[in-house]
């Protein structure tokens, strides 16, 4: 059996984590490695040299990185191509990451785009559950919320009931000065997105 063969799946992750994740990239200053040997000498520094223990968090063999740090390999296959590009822009510029989400935590919230099925529950009478276009502004509250959240390893689930909870506040409720005791979930996410 290959290195190649040997190689396991990279991780999947949900809508509302994957948007997180793209938020991050979009405060980044310096453009994150391309190339799988930038990737794979850049990651190397983050595990103190340690080639295994970057095949392990990639799902690839020790060999396989040893290649990648020598040059003799250049194009990855999908799976470990997918893998270096999430662990590299996980690891790329923590400063950076940390201070945006500081901000977003204690000051400015964050600003969220979803297109999604929403159905409410309340008082009262309320529109029937359906498909809308929600761009709304998130409050520092929540914001850090989700971000602890996110960076604690909740579930997709987890995250779409504090996001929910969120729109619900600034969207549907208008800060509490209508809709009382509304409530709204979404489900069938087509897209979301957040901007800190």
């Amino acid at each position: 059996m290959s290195d190649h063969e040997q190689q396991q799946p990279a991780p999947r992750r949900g809508k509302v984590l994957e948007a997180l994740a793209r938020a991050e990239r979009k405060v980044f200053t310096r453009p994150v490695p391309k190339s799988a040997n930038a990737q794979v000498k850049f990651l190397l520094t983050r595990v103190k040299g340690s080639a295994k223990a970057l095949a392990e968090r990639v799902g690839t063999s020790t060999r396989t990185i040893e290649r990648y740090r020598a040059g003799k390999l250049k194009t990855p296959q999908k799976r470990l191509q997918a893998a270096l590009v999430e662990e590299t822009e996980s690891e790329w510029q923590p400063q950076v990451r940390a201070q945006a989400r500081e901000q977003a935590a204690t000051s400015s919230g964050m600003m969220v785009e979803v297109t999604a099925y929403f159905g409410f529950t309340g008082k009262g009478s309320s529109d029937d559950g359906r498909e809308r276009q929600i761009t709304t502004a998130i409050s520092p509250t929540y914001a850090k919320r989700i971000l602890e959240l996110q960076e604690a390893g909740a579930t997709e689930e987890e995250l779409h009931s504090v996001v929910a909870e969120a729109i619900t506040e600034s969207y549907f409720t208008d800060w509490g000065t209508r809709a009382a005791g509304l409530r709204a979930d979404f489900t069938h996410v087509q897209a979301i997105s957040f901007r800190f």
